[in-house]
């Protein structure tokens, strides 16, 4: 299961380090507004997908909070499927569908899980919600 912080399942975008930081700026920034995560990471970790309306919190390497983002947007597609629109929305830099699907398989091999163009991947769209110097000052999670 993925942490929780309070009622919120957290979002720990790629891997701990420079990685994490560089995406979580993205986010705070508003440029990254959409995520991947291979399915089958959900059903090994007894996750749900997430759901258009869920709040989810966003979190630093030390699992501290730094922002809450809504679910706009979910659908669960084929690697070799996934749309442009939706990599461009990934906020990474990449110039083209393909440099998204050569960079996420690289990312996804490198951490022991290569996917093919049929591996299905869940595409997750949020918008920012929360966020503040170094996180939620309040601990209001609902905001």
């Amino acid at each position: 299961m993925w942490p929780r912080i309070g009622a919120l399942r957290t979002l720990a975008l790629g891997t701990p380090g420079e990685l994490r930081t560089h995406l979580n700026t993205l986010v705070l920034a508003r440029v990254k507004t959409a995520t991947a995560g291979l399915l089958d990471e959900y059903a090994e970790e007894g996750e749900e997908v997430e759901h258009v309306g869920e709040r989810l919190a966003l979190v630093d390497d030390q699992d501290a909070l730094v922002g809450v983002v809504e679910v706009t947007g979910v659908e669960v597609s084929r690697f070799g499927e996934v749309p442009w629109d939706f990599a461009r929305a990934e906020g990474e830099g990449d110039r083209s569908i393909e440099e998204w699907r050569a960079g996420h398989a690289a990312y996804w091999a490198r951490a022991g899980t290569p996917v093919t163009g049929d591996s299905r991947i869940v595409c997750v769209r949020f918008r920012l919600v929360s966020a503040g110097d170094g996180g939620v000052p309040t601990g209001d999670l609902g905001t």
